[in-house]
């Protein structure tokens, strides 16, 4: 599910994680389906899209409107026995990815590291990406705030300009909590930080394996579920 049409990269990294989901599942049907969910009604996309008997897997990495209510309906709408995993944060496994971005870079004793987040309207969904940040502060040993491209506070221009107050002559750097190439990643890259990080997923290599692990376990978390229904 993207928000705005996906570009070529955007759509060649997701592709890069459902094959790593077919490679390690290969008892599994794997497909995926994207929808711009700022202007399609995704209810109806998901229904068009998905078998009655299907596990959909938000590839969202936090649950906001559309996935609580758009997929939600959506599933209503397909009948059967599909069912709708969860979210794939918070997760230790993208903190593990995040870490690795930012140490891919270059990241310095001195830098100060920022979460750039997607935004959402849904308090939960914000809340979930200070979750994040506070996880990844303990992972590099530093203390890391979260910053929104949209839809929430603080904007990341704003989080960049109260870090530089803070911590005059210290490299601001951002990693992007956004799930691969796109408009919020562009967008990210031009909000006013010294550097930033690769996305989580990119199109010219194989998906890292934390994720591929998390995108199995929230569909197996499903399957447990109805195993204990039945």
């Amino acid at each position: 599910m993207t928000h705005g049409t996906p570009s070529t990269a955007n759509r060649e990294a997701v592709i890069r994680l459902a094959d790593g989901v077919a490679s390690a599942r290969p008892d599994l049907g794997v497909s995926i389906t994207f929808v711009d969910a700022s202007n399609v009604d995704v209810s109806s996309a998901l229904e068009a899209a998905a078998e009655p008997d299907a596990v959909i897997v938000p590839l969202v990495l936090s649950a906001g409107f559309h996935v609580r209510t758009g997929l939600s309906l959506g599933l209503d709408r397909i009948g059967g026995s599909a069912r709708l995993a969860a979210e794939l944060g918070p997760d230790e496994r993208l903190v593990e990815v995040l870490a690795q971005r930012l140490d891919e870079l270059g990241l310095a004793d001195g830098d100060t590291v920022l979460l750039a987040a997607a935004g959402s309207n849904d308090p939960r969904a914000v809340r979930e990406c200070f979750e994040t940040a506070r996880r990844l502060g303990q992972r590099l040993g530093r203390s890391v705030t979260a910053g929104f491209i949209a839809a929430a506070i603080p904007r990341l221009p704003d989080a960049i300009e109260m870090i530089r107050e803070v911590h005059p002559g210290s490299r601001v750097v951002v990693g992007p909590y956004l799930l691969a190439p796109g408009t919020f990643y562009d967008q990210a890259a031009t909000s006013g930080a010294d550097l930033i990080a690769d996305p989580l997923l990119l199109p010219d290599e194989p998906a890292p394996a934390a994720l591929i692990d998390l995108v199995v376990d929230r569909y197996a978390a499903v399957g447990h579920e109805r195993r204990e229904r039945a």
